[in-house]
């Protein structure tokens, strides 16, 4: 049986000079699903593709590049991205206003296709993004790795979490607190697992009512 949150949140608000200083941490205004749904597709696809090419990089050279990109990938239009032929992606592997990595490009033009596919099922990608309910975000990266292009694992986890969809990362800090916590034995990467980390999730949520995100937060910051 897990032990109250209450007490996992004493321990992060000891490592942060009380529960006042850990309180100043959080994000205290979450945004709403509705709210997420406003981000227009263009948006979104660009970024999520910022972390699928910043993966392996120094974020600040994919930044720097940023300008280049939405000239090259045209403002990253998912309708017009869906439909450029084949030769024009492979032109981009010599134009230098972009990061010339093959895999990563073909990637932009797959996640196009998708959110095209979402957009005429749900009225736009962002809305079936926004309604996916946290309760099961292990179903939606499940998803984003199997229909997305290199959205898998944390990529599609931190690209939610920056467009404002409320949920939980498992970064390093993260995993071995739920080990401590007794909810998995390693960091997780079964079906098994990641059950056990989203049933967690939801009980702490429950029992808090505080956002996905934040119990995510503390506990990364409960380890120190």
């Amino acid at each position: 049986m897990m032990r109250p949150f209450a007490d996992i949140e004493k321990l992060a608000a000891g490592h942060k000079n009380g529960k006042a200083a850990l309180d100043a941490l959080l994000d205290k205004t979450m945004p709403g699903q509705a709210d997420i749904g406003k981000i227009s597709d263009d948006r979104l696809l660009a970024l999520f593709c910022q972390h699928v090419f910043s993966t392996g990089l120094n974020w600040k050279v994919i930044e720097n590049k940023w300008p280049g990109f939405e000239t090259v990938f045209h403002g990253f239009n998912p309708n017009m991205l869906a439909m450029l032929p084949d030769e024009a992606y492979e032109a981009m592997l010599s134009d230098t206003r972009i990061v010339r990595h093959g895999a990563k490009i073909m990637s932009v033009r797959d996640n196009a296709i998708w959110f095209v596919e979402l957009a005429r099922e749900h009225g736009s990608a962002s809305m079936f993004f926004a309604n996916w309910p946290p309760s099961d975000q292990i179903g939606l990266l499940e998803l984003m790795k199997k229909k997305g292009s290199r959205l898998g694992g944390n990529i599609g986890a931190y690209s939610l979490r920056h467009a404002g969809k409320d949920g939980f990362i498992l970064s390093r800090d993260v995993c071995a607190a739920l080990v401590r916590e007794g909810v998995v034995d390693k960091a997780p990467t079964s079906k098994r697992d990641m059950a056990a980390v989203q049933h967690a999730f939801n009980n702490w949520h429950n029992e808090t009512g505080r956002p996905y995100t934040q119990l995510s937060r503390i506990l990364a910051m409960s380890m120190g």
